[in-house]
């Protein structure tokens, strides 16, 4: 099966995926890498269509807030059916730190090396280092009707980073089950086990009947 996408560039922040000039999907550049496994695995075609569109900033509110708040502002602008996601690391001895504000954990200007930097020094001295990488993707239909679901991936955080590949806290987080960290992983592997790939899947199984049937009924529709 060919499907075409359509990425949209947000600022190199985020990006608004079309599928087939139906299904909009709000997503980040972090979360390309498993929608770009499950294209390659079902056989589909990209297609890269590089337009400005506006930035939605969720930092602070919660991976599932942060979801429906970019799902309900895009889905308002563009009346179509539109995806988005929200992810962030917990560690549950830092009071489930960084979590909302994983991607500026080190202040507003800084860089992955800063935030993994103080996520170190808060964790120093201690041994419970379990973590947990979270993921919830938001569905919206025109009329307003709202589903999420979400993924997880469990792990620890290591004392130094290792590895080259990945991004953010790849580094220091090595997922249950194994001994490499999943900057170290590859992709199609560290894609099987993070949270996006776990909830892109998830969403797959529990929306891909909705959205055909949708789909029918644009057909059915079009040909009255």
């Amino acid at each position: 099966m060919d499907i075409k996408v359509n990425v949209k560039a947000v600022e190199d922040k985020a990006f608004v995926i079309e599928v087939q000039g139906e299904i909009d999907v709000y997503t980040s550049p972090r979360v390309k890498e498993s929608i770009n496994d499950l294209i390659e695995k079902g056989n589909y075609s990209l297609v890269i269509n590089l337009e400005g569109v506006r930035y939605i900033d969720s930092t602070g509110l919660g991976v599932l807030i942060g979801a429906l708040k970019k799902v309900r502002e895009l889905g308002r602008a563009s009346g179509r059916w539109t995806l988005a996601d929200d992810s962030g690391l917990e560690v549950p001895i830092l009071n489930n730190a960084p979590g909302v504000y994983s991607a500026r954990y080190a202040g507003d200007a800084c860089s992955y090396p800063a935030n993994n930097a103080k996520l170190l020094r808060e964790l120093e001295g201690l041994t419970d280092r379990r973590a947990r990488f979270r993921c919830v993707i938001a569905l919206r239909a025109p009329d307003g009707r709202e589903w999420t679901v979400e993924g997880r991936c469990e792990g620890r955080i290591i004392e130094a980073a290792r590895g080259q590949k990945g991004f953010g806290y790849d580094p220091l987080f090595v997922p249950d089950g194994h001994d490499r960290t999943f900057a170290e992983l590859e992709g199609s592997v560290k894609n099987a086990l993070s949270h996006r790939g776990h909830a892109l899947r998830r969403a797959l199984a529990e929306w891909g009947g909705l959205l055909n049937q949708e789909r029918r009924k644009e057909g059915i529709n079009h040909a009255t």
